[in-house]
């Protein structure tokens, strides 16, 4: 009898995390309890309303904050206790972030802005440069290398973001609203390359409110009031 395929191993898991703030008087309880397991090559979206706590599980994810309480690990190791400096080193190997503003440095050239994020690490030469080139190529914009941002589309300057956030091969894509500037028929176009991407094998966590971007994934996590109201599985 042919055995199932074992399941892939976890990018990211989080054990009962809270995030709470202390407004006055008042404690806001942005996350209450969050448990939740990312398996490698898992395209995810975090849906819900606005106060539900996206954003809120977008900068835990992001290493951007900290929880409350509970653990956050990233392939098993425990990063919620890491020092800030730590943590900046682990979040500049490990994700690569999508926002919705673009993000870009105006200065800089397409072929430099994806460079930034080895720079960062001194990792800058000719490898990098090569590989710039190569992403460049693989999300359509071989021919904008010496364009700045200023002289491109919407959708070309999110094409550039995309690219940039493969730069440093990270365990996941976290994308914040990545369509939210564009229009429809560029949003298209853009879920599509995350389509092609995902097929790849590549981890995307998506953080929306637009349902066509939900229907694309593999699993939906709808939070409400800080929790896990439920999860959608979608078959593919």
């Amino acid at each position: 009898m042919t055995q199932p395929p074992e399941p892939a191993p976890c990018v990211a898991e989080l054990s009962d995390v809270r995030r709470h703030y202390q407004m006055g008087t008042e404690v806001v309880r942005a996350l209450d309890g969050i448990d939740l397991s990312i398996r490698r090559g898992e395209y995810l979206a975090i849906m819900g309303r606005s106060g539900s706590g996206k954003s809120t599980l977008l900068n835990i994810l992001g290493l951007l904050d900290r929880p409350t309480s509970g653990e956050y690990s990233l392939e098993g190791k425990p990063v919620s206790t890491l020092s800030d400096k730590q943590l900046s080193e682990v979040r500049g190997r490990n994700i690569g972030f999508i926002f919705q503003s673009f993000n870009l440095i105006p200065q800089l050239t397409v072929l430099e802005n994806l460079e930034v994020p080895l720079f960062y690490q001194n990792a800058i030469g000719p490898e990098s440069r090569r590989k710039a080139e190569e992403l460049a190529v693989r999300v359509g914009l071989s021919g904008r290398l010496k364009h700045r941002p200023t002289e491109l589309s919407g959708g070309q300057q999110q094409r550039v973001a995309i690219a940039r956030a493969l730069m440093n091969d990270p365990l996941y894509l976290l994308a914040d609203e990545a369509t939210g500037n564009l229009d429809s028929n560029t949003e298209a176009e853009i879920l599509t390359l995350l389509d092609e991407l995902h097929a790849e094998g590549i981890t995307i966590i998506m953080v929306t409110h637009n349902p066509a971007m939900g229907d694309r994934a593999e699993r939906v996590v709808w939070l409400a009031d800080g929790r896990i109201h439920h999860i959608e599985e979608h078959a593919r």
